[in-house]
């Protein structure tokens, strides 16, 4: 196999933000975990959809049924990116927004006393809808973490597992510092007491390729606008699962339908027409990179072999890019690098905060060296406030990679950090 080439230029020629600058500088777009920068041709093909195509659903007009094709083409687009059929994909403002209305419509179905199973790894996004189900009589337990390792204790989700268990709500890689989950593991456990899964997938879409048939899930979530997209949420749904499921929507009884039952007012179909598109960029990458992934790609084929073969490209080179930071930056006194060791699968994103310094303050000095990066607990707050107990000191500092981050960006961030260490020396 040939030495892998990643062709960042011609990916970053399509991003007009990188153009930005501060202070006279290139403006260094670290912040990807909190969404990423968005390529020319997915806003082109919202704006077309709304120049051309705009028009509400089920009318028997012309726009109309443009505008219905379009939506169900999303569809297949992200049918090819999750590995599974179009009935099986829902779409919705986001995906928090999205969780509450499955929290909601599951409890319909459930009974004081049932339990929900949640995690201390998770965003609020994936605690917070089930957490609510208290107020409906339902028993909600969390999955402890290891506090050195920030990884889940699967033994700790073996005991509280339970024939009670309705529900087990779990993220694939954890926004806070990148820890990937082996979920398949957990999701088979769960099955064996018949608990419904549900995989928040928005941290981990991004970085690898998604297979729900691989994982078993019975519901997956993700947000478009981590990877090149509009604010847009999206959900797959077993057929077989979803069918059984009492969701909430406007006709409250009807609830037959996949997939349309798990969504609720007018589409946006000119998100869903942009959603679509980031895919397709996607698999753009896949397709002028896939002569490195031969072997990993055997039997796939169309639209999910490019998907795959891009996502494959994309970690690879931002994990190169990631391990130079985190070496790095470790390096530095006073500086922890926070995350899983090496050999445990994580994304790309680097969390780490200095002793003694609150992370708002270093958050504020790259900033001012354009380079943008996050700070605080991006949400992840029973893992970063509750957990590890780093309010006071501001959460952690969040440095994610894209692919159209750069050596010289990476450069920049250790030479800023390194001064900065040196400003609260002296």
């Amino acid at each position: 196999m040939r030495e892998f080439k990643f062709k960042v230029d011609e990916i970053r020629e399509q991003f007009p933000a990188l153009s930005k600058t501060v202070n006279g500088i290139p403006a260094a777009f670290l912040d990807g975990p909190g969404g990423t920068q968005v390529p020319r041709r997915v806003v082109e093909k919202i704006n077309d959809y709304l120049y051309y195509r705009n028009a509400n659903s089920h009318g028997v007009f012309k726009t109309s049924l443009e505008s219905d094709n379009l939506y169900w083409q999303a569809r297949e687009v992200y049918a090819d990116f999750l590995n599974c059929s179009a009935e099986e994909v829902a779409f919705g403002a986001n995906t928090s927004s999205n969780n509450f209305k499955l929290a909601l419509g599951l409890v319909r179905t459930m009974k004081p006393g049932d339990e929900v199973l949640i995690t201390d790894i998770d965003h609020e996004g994936n605690r917070s809808p089930w957490r609510t189900l208290e107020d409906f009589g339902i028993i909600v337990k969390s999955v402890k973490i290891n506090t050195e390792t920030i990884t889940l204790d699967f033994e700790d989700f073996k005991a509280k597992l339970s024939d009670k268990t309705k529900v087990f709500a779990v993220n694939w890689a954890a926004n806070s510092c990148g820890t990937i989950s082996d979920v398949k593991k957990f999701i088979d456990e769960a099955h064996k007491v018949g608990a419904i899964t549900v995989v928040d997938a928005v941290h981990y879409a991004p970085h690898r390729p998604i297979d729900v048939k691989a994982i078993d899930t019975d519901i997956l979530l993700c947000s478009a606008y981590k990877f090149f997209g509009p604010h847009f949420g999206v959900m797959y749904v077993k057929k077989s699962v979803g069918e059984m499921i009492k969701t909430v929507r406007v006709i409250a009884d009807d609830n037959t339908e996949m997939p349309f039952k798990f969504e609720t007012g007018t589409p946006a179909m000119e998100l869903a027409a942009g959603a679509a598109e980031a895919v397709e960029f996607i698999a753009d990458i896949g397709n002028n990179h896939e002569e490195f992934f031969e072997a990993e790609l055997k039997g796939l084929s169309g639209r999910r072999r490019f998907v795959v073969a891009g996502m494959m490209a994309i970690d690879k080179y931002e994990e190169g890019l990631a391990v130079q930071l985190r070496t790095e930056l470790a390096k530095l006194p006073g500086v922890k690098v926070f995350g899983p060791g090496p050999g445990h699968p994580r994304t790309s994103t680097v969390s780490f905060n200095i002793e003694g310094v609150n992370s708002n303050e270093v958050a504020k000095y790259l900033a001012e060296k354009g380079i943008f990066v996050w700070d605080g607990d991006y949400y992840a707050i029973e893992t970063i406030t509750n957990v590890l107990k780093l309010e006071a000191s501001g959460g952690l500092v969040r440095i994610g990679l894209a692919p159209y981050n750069i050596q010289s960006e990476i450069d920049r961030t250790i030479v800023a950090i390194q001064e900065f260490c040196e400003t609260i020396k002296s």
